[in-house]
């Protein structure tokens, strides 16, 4: 074979070798429980879609959120890294610096461009401004649509939205609601509603799929349902935006139980159109999509939890380290990968995007992460499945907490205090209601230990600890 035939033959299989790459859509709800889905035990609130997802695809029963709450949570996923390293570790209030990402963050986005990929981020982001280096056109992303800043991203009806560097005006009439600014917004409520940003989402990722079909992608869809307009709530006593109630319109439950249960449907249906559209592009077999939540549910919208049970049988909401605040739904379909009605109950979570992205890509994994690839869970390859030594949380709203999980075991402690520490196994008790830290002191030191070792210091991130230094 001539060497000029060999080029030609290299150039021609060129895109058929990219496009053996697999594609990856993330999608993650905002604040959806553990119980809030079908599949997962809810028993009011209809998920037809994503319990077919299940069906056809693999559950996760261990499988945690980043953070407790938003930004983290996000920069664990993004980074790979754990909240004891990870460079957001918090929602950071007024100062939106400490809430960007860094031009030496390196993200999941990142790996994949490297790797041929086209990505896209539609929804919201939470984790870098105009002009920060933590903007998503700055961290590996070609495309933007959707918020950059979370407060923003609390009013369902916005004024507009982010088209990459341009604000795209809509029809939304709004009024702010208070006068504290957060990295530049007021939080507001739309008194006039046109637009609603979960729809033009959901169809700006319908299109972008549909102009991207012939070569790998990486859609990251970070939907804003069922998060609650604070603001919104303070104004007219309701939070959950939605157009129109749908199937529960005529239940005599309180508009913002309505509300909650009809923006998981709403977002169940979309979902639906997505893998509906992936089959008639014919890519499914070739596209993982993995679908979860940033972390547990709120009780922002004024709604009442109690009727849901979100956290299902896990104790704990949003802004807790017990089960109900990290432990999310979570579900993968990759139509000839995945085995349908398969479940994964190995411990694993957000930061495990980042190795399992690299393997399925062919990216190099980056140095200094806390990252295994869940690749072979998904190829029903459960004796190559590399497994965590821990899992490691901290969250510093009110009480400094840190959490680490051993398999089975949980230990949570408060103000960095070897005194206030509980323990909790698992397998036998999933509500962590007996504390056993006492008990089982020895064990409890070893985890103890690991804590330490995970927690590296930050100065934007200031701990007990380090004020009293």
């Amino acid at each position: 074979m001539t060497r000029k035939l060999l080029l030609v033959l290299v150039l021609l299989a060129g895109p058929a070798l990219a496009s053996a790459k697999p594609n990856l859509i993330f999608i993650m709800a905002d604040d959806l429980g553990y119980g809030d889905l079908g599949c997962f035990g809810q028993k009011l609130i209809k998920t037809p879609r994503l319990d077919r997802m299940a069906s056809e695809g693999m559950k996760f029963t261990r499988f945690y959120s980043g953070s407790t709450v938003c930004a983290p949570s996000r920069s664990v996923l993004m980074t790979g890294q754990h909240m004891g390293h990870t460079h957001v570790r918090g929602n950071a209030g007024g100062d939106m610096t400490r809430q960007s990402l860094r031009d030496k963050d390196f993200t999941v986005a990142e790996a994949l461009k490297k790797a041929g990929y086209s990505t896209a981020l539609i929804g919201k982001w939470g984790l870098g401004e105009v002009g920060q280096e933590g903007h998503p056109l700055r961290q590996g992303f070609d495309y933007l649509y959707g918020y950059l800043n979370q407060v923003h991203a609390h009013n369902f009806y916005p004024e507009f939205l982010w088209r990459n560097f341009d604000r795209q005006v809509l029809r939304n009439v709004v009024e702010p609601v208070g006068a504290k600014g957060y990295g530049g917004f007021i939080g507001g409520a739309a008194t006039k509603r046109v637009d609603y940003s979960h729809d033009l989402f959901a169809e700006e990722a319908l299109s972008w799929i549909r102009q991207n079909k012939d070569n790998p992608f990486f859609l990251y869809l970070p939907l804003t349902i069922p998060h609650a307009n604070n603001e919104g709530s303070r104004m007219f006593g309701d939070g959950a935006e939605v157009p129109d109630y749908g199937i529960y319109d005529k239940t005599d439950w309180p508009k913002q139980d309505k509300g909650q249960a009809a923006m998981i449907t709403r977002m169940d249906k979309d979902v639906g159109r997505i893998l509906d559209l992936l089959g008639k592009l014919k890519i499914g077999k070739r596209t993982l999509v993995l679908f979860t939540s940033d972390n547990g549910p709120h009780n922002e919208a004024r709604h009442n939890p109690e009727r849901f049970n979100p956290s299902g049988p896990l104790r704990g909401m949003k802004r807790t380290l017990t089960e109900g605040g990290i432990r999310v739904p979570t579900l993968a379909w990759w139509p000839g990968t995945v085995a349908p009605g398969s479940n994964c109950d190995q411990p694993l979570y957000f930061g495990d995007l980042m190795a399992t992205a690299c393997e399925m890509s062919g990216s190099p994994k980056p140095r200094n992460l806390d990252s295994v690839s869940f690749l072979p869970t998904l190829k029903g390859q459960a004796d190559k499945q590399a497994k965590h030594d821990f899992l490691y949380w901290e969250f510093y709203e009110r009480t400094f907490r840190q959490a680490v999980i051993v398999d089975d075991w949980k230990l949570i402690r408060s103000d960095m205090d070897d005194r206030r520490i509980e323990l909790y196994d698992l397998s036998k008790d999933v509500h962590e209601d007996k504390n056993l830290a006492k008990e089982k002191s020895d064990l409890a030191k070893k985890f103890l230990s690991m804590m330490e070792k995970a927690h590296v210091p930050h100065p934007n991130w200031p701990t007990p600890r380090s004020r009293k230094k």
